[in-house]
């Protein structure tokens, strides 16, 4: 391989790896699953293709305008990441009590839930794709890596090298995005084996992390926030 070859794969393994960790395909596939429960398998596809390709582009928008977008609204990443988690652990809740509120009152028909494709397809994008699979840690990657090729502008000489650590970064977001599309679509499989009550145990469990994984988001935005507050001069 040619140096610019090898500079290009190298790059992109190092996006490649500092992306997994915030964006966990594996860990947020287990949180997501409950909601694909009970779609055919030709809906899941739908659904779980779509999330790929909401991811792909929040990502590609994170990229090249996303801090333009959150400069133009006045936002700040700390405030993103309050926000997120404050509406992941509303998801989560509502996940954790879907049965309790379905089941009180007779005569009420049930709410309506995750118990079709229609439902699960009004929260593809928000929540499940922004901010559970592409949240606040994704975007501040990604401006990170976005701006580390803008600096290598200067120590290319040329536009080349700021389009080639570009490629780079949007290399390893694909790559990203097959693993949410292969992990989003088997992971079912792997707790098919387990019996009705255990499925039921593992739903509630998997609602209780997606409160959690909120709520944590939270808090670290939360912390942020204190944190450029203290710094601010008086």
């Amino acid at each position: 391989m040619g140096p610019h070859l090898d500079s290009l794969v190298q790059l992109a393994f190092l996006a490649f790896i500092a992306l997994f960790p915030v964006v966990n395909p594996i860990g947020t596939a287990f949180v997501v699953m409950p909601y694909f429960a009970r779609l055919s398998a030709a809906e899941k596809r739908a659904a779980v293709r779509r999330i790929t390709l909401y991811c792909f582009c929040v990502c590609v928008g994170s990229v090249l305008v996303g801090h333009w977008i959150l400069g133009l609204f006045g936002l700040s990443i700390p405030v993103v990441q309050l926000a997120g988690g404050i509406m992941i652990c509303k998801m989560g809740w509502q996940h954790l009590s879907t049965d309790d509120s379905s089941n009180s009152g007779e005569g009420q028909p049930p709410k309506a839930a995750f118990n079709d494709y229609a439902n699960v397809r009004e929260r593809l994008f928000y929540p499940l794709t922004f901010p559970l699979t592409t949240g606040a840690g994704t975007i501040s990657v990604l401006f990170t890596l976005s701006a580390e090729g803008a600096g290598s502008r200067d120590l290319h000489a040329n536009l080349a090298g700021y389009f080639m650590n570009m490629a780079a970064i949007l290399l390893a977001v694909v790559a990203m995005c097959a693993l949410v599309y292969f992990f989003y679509l088997n992971t079912g499989s792997f707790v098919g084996s387990l019996g009705s009550e255990s499925a039921k145990i593992f739903d509630r469990l998997m609602a209780f992390l997606i409160f959690c994984v909120g709520l944590q988001i939270a808090v670290n935005g939360t912390k942020a926030l204190f944190v450029v507050q203290s710094h601010v001069p008086r």
